[in-house]
């Protein structure tokens, strides 16, 4: 039976703040539908605090934000973008179109056709998340989408010149400076001057969360996103100072961000305890990681592999990172993760910046029934039909016919009845069945 040496806040005292969230969300989404750029404006100038004529960045200031890269961190943020794009490249290429004959003369297929334009949010208030741009941009670009915005806030004031040099690299058609839900119903919804997009994607805050959350349907969205998770998974193979580092690495994403220790040692799960506490004090984002570890923080003692994976499928977090004897066995019998970081040479920064994989993953128990973002979420997956001889046409539509008539649709009935008077070998009545 798994014991807890430390538990977290209980999900019922959260529901208070998420009410909270819901209603301004919903009211600012309001205001930017009737009021359009006027009410963006004000509500730039009121939580980001600039004020422009056009958030739209130009060509100018676009090599402005260049100008304030040295040429190591423009080949950095290169070498970041072509791992994204290479594990993209590689991800559409195994999404095929397809066209198979099912019976003689019916012709079934689909084909995989990019949206016409996504919206991507690129978080930069706290930290300028230049990853982001990556993930996004390049994501929809090799997916073929056309048309890709971006939205950034302002960091300290101006244009995050590493967000703005990182989306322009990554291929993005216009570039905002626009942040928090101002930005994700301009993009959603539209204005005299931001034409409305098919697809809004990243990750953001708890308003441009439940902002994508309100606005799902009117377009899509990657998915229901929260505060990071992270969950490790050890055992006695690594030490205390290591899992430590890797929950704390993650902590420091927001006050909420919830990061668990999952091992079968009681002496690595005292040992981590302790390191996370040394490290407190030397980690210079320890006022937001100490928040987090403080409400959120989590130890649990487990009494075998089995009973890791049951309780691991069942907390079905983002970020699950294994470092395990042998975490292949975490990776051939989990199924509830958003990502998963086998052995201790990798971990989730890696995921998070560089390594090629895409950090925008489900949160919230999401992991249960999607994956993260991907190449196959900017597709539509359309099918169509063809019947090729006059025998087909009417043996599907006698079977249609009568399944018609079971549900009672006459009109129904009646398109499949045409085409078996006419290319059929016998009568039907009209809107009857099929002998």
């Amino acid at each position: 039976m798994a014991r807890w040496l430390k538990k977290g806040t209980e999900a019922a005292a959260m529901k208070a703040s998420d009410l909270q969230v819901r209603a301004t969300v919903e009211r600012i989404l309001a205001d930017i539908e009737t009021r359009g750029d006027r009410a963006v404006r004000e509500l730039a100038i009121q939580f980001d605090g600039m004020e422009r004529e056009s958030y739209r960045l130009s060509a100018e200031e676009i090599d402005a934000c260049y100008s304030q890269l040295t040429s190591r961190d423009i080949a950095d943020i290169k070498f970041a973008q072509a791992q994204v794009r290479n594990f993209a490249v590689h991800q559409r290429a195994s999404i095929r179109d397809i066209e198979v004959e099912t019976l003689p003369g019916v012709i079934l297929g689909h084909k995989n056709l990019p949206m016409n334009a996504a919206g991507c949010y690129v978080p930069g208030g706290k930290y300028p998340l230049l990853a982001s741009a990556h993930m996004s941009v390049i994501t929809a670009k090799v997916a073929g989408v056309p048309r890709v915005i971006t939205c950034a806030p302002p960091f300290n004031g101006k244009p995050a010149h590493a967000i703005v040099a990182a989306q322009h690299m990554a291929g993005a058609d216009e570039i905002y400076c626009l942040g928090g839900v101002q930005a994700i119903a301009a993009m959603a919804i539209g204005t005299e001057t931001i034409s409305p997009v098919d697809i809004l994607v990243g990750p953001g805050n708890a308003f441009v969360a439940e902002a994508k959350r309100q606005l799902f349907g009117r377009v899509g969205i990657d998915l229901f996103a929260g505060p990071t998770e992270t969950l490790v998974i050890a055992d006695d193979s690594v030490d205390g100072e290591l899992c430590a580092t890797d929950l704390l690495g993650q902590a420091e994403h927001g006050p909420d961000s919830p990061a668990i220790l999952l091992t079968t040692s009681e002496k690595l799960a005292r040992d981590t305890i302790v390191e996370v506490e040394r490290l407190l004090q030397i980690l210079p984002t320890a006022d937001v990681a100490r928040q987090s570890w403080k409400n959120f923080g989590q130890v649990i003692v487990a009494d075998s592999n089995d009973e890791m994976l049951t309780i691991a499928n069942d907390l079905a977090f983002e970020h699950v990172q294994v470092m395990t004897t042998n975490p292949d066995w975490f990776l051939e019998n989990m199924r509830n993760y958003g990502a998963l970081f086998l052995g201790p040479r990798t971990n989730v920064a890696f995921g998070d910046k560089v390594i090629g994989t895409n950090h925008t993953l489900p949160t919230k128990k999401a992991a249960r029934y999607t994956g993260g973002l991907w190449v196959g979420k900017f597709l539509k997956t359309c099918t169509y039909q063809r019947v090729l001889t006059d025998e087909a046409s009417a043996l599907i539509g006698s079977y249609c016919s009568r399944l018609c008539a079971l549900e009672g649709f006459a009109g129904h009935g009646e398109q499949a009845n045409i085409r078996v008077r006419r290319y059929g070998q016998h009568d039907v009545p009209y809107a009857g069945i099929v002998e």
